[in-house]
Formats: C-alpha cells, sequence, structure tokens
C-alpha cells in the first residue's frame, strides 16, 4: 500500500517593526528548522520600507513581501497568504519559538477532511519575572494558551494566529483575513477568531486545537504590567463586540459566555487558597479576574454604546437624502 502522501505547507510570518528584528530572526530559524520541511517560508513587512530591504538582503531562504493591502496584520498575513500555492498554510507572529516537531504535530489533525485549520498551544515566554498577580485563566491577555483550555488535542471553536494551520481552500473560499479587522496600534481586534467562524460557518467544517503543538510567546516587559493588563481586558471586549456586530449578533460569543461562567471558580479557588496561607498571590490573581471581567465588561459597553451612535448617525444621514 501506498503511504498517504504528506500535505505540502507553506508559513507566513507578518512583520513590522524593526524593534522586533532579533524575535524576527529567532522564529525564521525555529521554522526552517522543522522537521516536517515547509514547502515555503515567506515574510511579510508591513508598510516599512527599510524593514523590508534588510529582511530582503539578511534573511536568507525565505520569500521576503510588502504588505499589499492597508496596514495591519490582516492585510499582512493575506499578502502572504495569497502568495502561497500549497494546499495548508501555517501562520506564526515574528516573536514565537518551537521545538522541531511542532509543524508536525498541527499537520497531522488534516487526515480528518473536514477539517479545516489547527492549532496549538502558546507559552508566555516572559523577559521579566511572571507577574504574581496574573491569573492562568488569563493568560490570554498576552498571547498565551489560558487555563480551562483542552489538554489533549479536541475539537474547539477556534484557534489563534501566533501559530496555526489553515486548509488553502477553506482559507481562500471566505477571502482570508478580514482587512481593516485586527490589531494595529491602540485597536486590537480579535482577526483569528472572526476567520474561524467564516471558515465554518461557509463549509461546516471544524478546527482542532493540539495542545502539544506548542510554541513559546515573547511577552516583553512592558506587556507585563497590571494597567497593560487592563487595557488589554478592556480593548478585548471591544473587540468582541465589534465581531459579533459583524457576523451573527451575539450567537458568534457562545464561547465568551462559557468562559465568563467558569471565572466565578477561580476567584473563589484562589481566595480559598490564600484563606489556607498558601501564598498572597493567590489573593491577588483573584483580584486579577475581577478587574479583567470588569475592564472587559466595560469595553464591551463602549464598543456597543460607539455601534449605536454610528448606526443612528447613519440612519440620519440616510434619511436627509
Amino acid at each position: 500500500m501506498e503511504p498517504t502522501p504528506r500535505p505540502a505547507v507553506s508559513i507566513v510570518i507578518p512583520t513590522h517593526s524593526e524593534q522586533r528584528w532579533a524575535s524576527l530572526v529567532r522564529t525564521v530559524a525555529a521554522v526552517k528548522s522543522q522537521q516536517y520541511t515547509p514547502a515555503e517560508i515567506v515574510v511579510v513587512v508591513d508598510h516599512n520600507s527599510a524593514l523590508y530591504r534588510r529582511a530582503r538582503r539578511d534573511l536568507s531562504g525565505v520569500t521576503v513581501l510588502e504588505n499589499l493591502y492597508n496596514q495591519g496584520v490582516s492585510g499582512n498575513r493575506n499578502t502572504g497568504a495569497f502568495h502561497t500555492s500549497t494546499s495548508l498554510i501555517a501562520f506564526v507572529d515574528d516573536d514565537v519559538i518551537m521545538d522541531t516537531d511542532w509543524l508536525g504535530h498541527l499537520i497531522a489533525p488534516f487526515a480528518d477532511p473536514k477539517v479545516i485549520g489547527a492549532g496549538g498551544g502558546i507559552a508566555p515566554a516572559w523577559e521579566g519575572a511572571e507577574p504574581r498577580w496574573m491569573p492562568e485563566e488569563f493568560l490570554w491577555a498576552v498571547g498565551g494558551s489560558y487555563a480551562g483550555l483542552p489538554t489533549s488535542t479536541s475539537r474547539v471553536r477556534n484557534v489563534w494566529s501566533a501559530g496555526m494551520v489553515v486548509r488553502r481552500d477553506a482559507f481562500l473560499a471566505v477571502g482570508g483575513f478580514r482587512t481593516g479587522f485586527g490589531k494595529l496600534g491602540s485597536q486590537n481586534r480579535p482577526e483569528d477568531t472572526e476567520l474561524c467562524l467564516r471558515m465554518s460557518a461557509l463549509g461546516g467544517g471544524h478546527w482542532m486545537y493540539v495542545p502539544e503543538a506548542m510554541i513559546r510567546h515573547e511577552v516583553p516587559v512592558e506587556r507585563s504590567t497590571f494597567g497593560w493588563f487592563v487595557r488589554r481586558c478592556y480593548a478585548e471586549g471591544r473587540g468582541k463586540v465589534a465581531m459579533a456586530g459583524l457576523l451573527d449578533g451575539s450567537e458568534s460569543l457562545g464561547s465568551e459566555r462559557a468562559y465568563l461562567r467558569s471565572l466565578p471558580k477561580a476567584v473563589v479557588r484562589n481566595l480559598a487558597a490564600a484563606g489556607r496561607g498558601r501564598g498572597l498571590h493567590h489573593a491577588l490573581k483573584a483580584g486579577g479576574v475581577l478587574a479583567g471581567v470588569a475592564a472587559a465588561g466595560w469595553g464591551g459597553v463602549v464598543e456597543t454604546v460607539a455601534a449605536r451612535r454610528a448606526e443612528s448617525r447613519f440612519e440620519t444621514v440616510g434619511a436627509t437624502r
């Protein structure tokens, strides 16, 4: 019997700032070291001519492109993805590293033709000390896998673009990432979750989470502060409400509601641990959960009000024509 052919995969790495050059070089080296050899490695530079020239000059063995769309990570990824021709396309951020078996683990679920995408586990790589107040349930705020995710390969609603693989035909069928919706400056929109939902809705396929396909995602010192954490949770609240407005309203937020229902247990568990004398940091983590929920909730309220005002202005303008 002939062995099942291995699907070809290209890897797209978006980048935008020369300040992350050292991280980008490490990421490219980690991608090149994969036992499951990628057909092509594509680095896409987001409207930064100096960085583009440097990447073209100093990164050997990779294809270097410039973002063909408006500034932002969604257009950056699309530029790379649309350039490729392989049946599978992987995306990794420019500040991650992984073991040599990462890609092989992440490709495995595609033996099932109903799988349209897969994502792996993400471990925060703290530049400084891990904050004692950071709740494990909120590690998503620094780009990490959080407590409550499956511990073995499982079907999930969505994965994260820091380390994900998509089936090319399904990705192209929905037009890729939604340009203009993503991370840019202070705006933080969940472009990866939005993509996962559109891809699932179009063809009925599903996503797989592969925790052993682990990447380590750098967390700079400035992202380890409590103020940054609160701002990130606020931005996430706004982003998820904005996403719901683009899709099917509140129905797209089912996973978020289930997640919120799990958080009171985290507060109780940490307060109980603190009460048993197991360390003040447990009380701080309980406070972190409460602060994160409050910030995200306020962000959701602000986005809802802003959307209603925008809709009202649109209706007013339409009525005057």
